[in-house]
């Protein structure tokens, strides 16, 4: 596929979900890499937007350099912005109460403790759904339990068995420190966020060192 199939393919997509509407993208694509440029009418636009990019065949990589652009009807002043997110969060029985939310200019820093990577990715997902929000960033610090790194190493690669999205045999997992370190090669973003996942989900993992590389056979 030439650069110029592969970011029409991913234009299509784009276009093709309803999640991200009429945004103004412009793909540009090299040797798989993606890059995504122009605006977007809100945050989950913005993350809707990769994640479709990702979903095509031949893409190896996102930069996403998009700017969110709120309608006016959709712009709230912090406070209310602020307000809005602590309720989203506490509404969610997946995203501990130890999790806080501050807002500057619609951007949502989140900060706190949490015990599994789950309940981060959580909390963002759930702020970068509230109206208004033109950015997340996650401080939230993972309070992990200490365990034997082999027997981290042998429960991620246990799960990767088990998995039906993943090739184990393709993807090598050591451990340092509480950190998996994944190694080796995935046939798609499904099964590269699959295996990232798989990791975090081990006991006593404090952080994912992903140096998976994404290769079509």
């Amino acid at each position: 596929m030439t650069n110029a199939e592969l970011a029409r393919s991913v234009a299509a997509e784009l276009g093709w979900d309803p999640r991200i509407g009429s945004a103004r993208i412009d793909v540009a694509a090299d040797d798989g890499r993606v890059t995504l440029r122009g605006t977007v009418g809100s945050f989950r636009q913005k993350r809707e937007a990769r994640r479709a990019a990702e979903r095509v065949h031949g893409v190896t990589s996102v930069t996403d350099q998009l700017a969110v652009r709120l309608p006016g009807e959709h712009r709230r002043p912090d406070a209310d912005l602020r307000a809005g997110v602590r309720r989203a969060l506490s509404l969610d029985v997946l995203v501990p109460p130890t999790v806080q939310a501050s807002v500057t200019d619609g951007c949502v820093v989140l900060s706190g403790t949490a015990g599994w990577q789950y309940q981060r990715d959580e909390a963002v997902f759930v702020a970068g759904n509230v109206r208004g929000v033109v950015d997340v960033r996650s401080d939230i610090d993972l309070l992990t339990s200490s365990r034997h790194a082999g027997d981290v190493a042998a429960s991620i690669t246990k799960a990767f068995e088990r998995d039906a999205e993943i090739e184990a045999a393709n993807v090598g997992v050591e451990t340092l420190d509480g950190t998996a370190i994944l190694t080796g090669s995935v046939r798609s973003w499904a099964e590269h966020d699959s295996a990232v996942a798989a990791a975090w989900a081990a006991p006593g993992v404090g952080d994912v060192d992903d140096r998976l590389t994404v290769t079509y056979y």
